[in-house]
């Protein structure tokens, strides 16, 4: 799996932003991106040139727009062609989601509990869902230093309980970015993992757009966290579904295994932490499942840890799990990364 380093959340001068798309990208290639997602309010004009600026600046530029409504905004990634959000009330907003996937792009909610009306029209999310599978995925981190804001704990928080609800939800981050102010806050990067094919016909932005919508993101403000759950020789990497049946080849005594990794390499000089021990932990419905310590160390660049999971006998079977690293970072001890979710499929045998 390669991993790329991804801001999913960007503006320019064809809406509020301040930048061109030009200047856009040359200051995510100065922050070790290896893409962004163009995501202007209510229009795709910005994406003019964009292929000429992704050929010298060698980043890729997925096509996007940010849908800003009285009662939400809502990015949408990969289209195609231009989907209408006028026609979209607050009680159909599922019909706005369908245009979405049939001009072949996916949906998320934008911050949705930032602080609305009247100091930021429609930023608070008011839509009424009543089909969460029909929503992509959450930005359950928003702005710079992402995991110190009150407004992402409670994005954080939505995405658990949905995911306790057996949806199958991704979550992401995006900085929002208008301008090219520096700022010392750290900066988030949500990573997607392509896997490397033998016939690499489709273009990098499918399969970034494809890994977006199957789950297969991790999101951190340092180090790249990855976690994959092994039966025997299986292994079920992020974003996958662990079948209600296994192969009947596999002894049943073999244990499930979680393997987290941090990989320090990744945007090397973009961030910093101090020499720590840093706490893994592996979460699910069920709540926490496991935990361990590993001891950063400046000159390691992979640092990983196995867990073995519980055959989970009890009365209430797991549906997900995700991994966590919790450090300290500009004197704060926070979430410094999380992984999406590897899911069970309902009905399945517990392991």
């Amino acid at each position: 799996m390669r991993w790329l380093a991804c801001e999913l959340h960007t503006h320019t001068l064809h809406s509020d932003g301040s930048q061109t798309l030009e200047e856009l990208v040359k200051g995510a290639v100065d922050l070790g991106f290896d893409a962004i997602a163009l995501t202007d309010h209510n229009t795709m004009s910005g994406l003019i040139g964009k292929d000429e600026i992704e050929q010298k600046y060698e980043l890729y530029i997925i096509p996007g727009m940010e849908w800003t409504t009285f009662y939400g905004h809502m990015v949408t990634i990969g289209l195609h062609e231009f989907a209408d959000w006028r026609d979209v009330s607050r009680e159909h907003i599922e019909k706005g989601i369908a245009a979405v996937h049939q001009h072949g792009g996916i949906a998320g909610i934008a911050h949705p509990f930032r602080i609305g009306s009247p100091a930021c029209t429609g930023c608070f999310w008011e839509y009424d869902i009543t089909d969460w599978s029909s929503m992509d995925y959450i930005e359950v981190w928003s702005g710079t230093f992402p995991s110190i804001r009150t407004d992402n704990h409670r994005a954080f928080d939505l995405w658990t309980q949905k995911l306790n609800e057996g949806c199958r939800i991704a979550a992401t981050s995006g900085r929002d970015w208008h301008s090219q102010d520096k700022t010392n806050d750290p900066i988030s990067v949500t990573y997607l993992g392509i896997e490397e094919e033998a016939n690499m016909a489709s273009h990098h932005t499918d399969r970034l757009i494809r890994s977006l919508r199957e789950g297969r993101i991790s999101v951190t403000m340092g180090p790249l966290l990855t976690l994959t759950l092994s039966v025997g020789e299986i292994l079920y990497p992020l974003g996958s579904m662990i079948p209600a049946t296994l192969p009947e080849t596999l002894n049943t005594t073999q244990q499930l295994l979680a393997h987290i990794a941090l990989d320090f390499s990744v945007r090397a000089g973009k961030w910093s932490l101090p020499e720590q021990p840093l706490r893994l932990v592996l979460y699910s419905n069920l709540g926490e499942e496991g935990h361990g310590e590993v001891i950063m160390q400046h000159n390691e660049h992979v640092l990983e840890l196995e867990m073995p999971l519980s055959t989970n006998d009890g009365a209430s079977p797991r549906r997900w799990i995700r991994a966590e690293c919790w450090g300290t970072m500009q004197g704060a001890y926070v979430r410094i990364a999380f992984t999406n979710a590897i899911y069970w499929e309902e009905g399945g045998k517990p392991l």
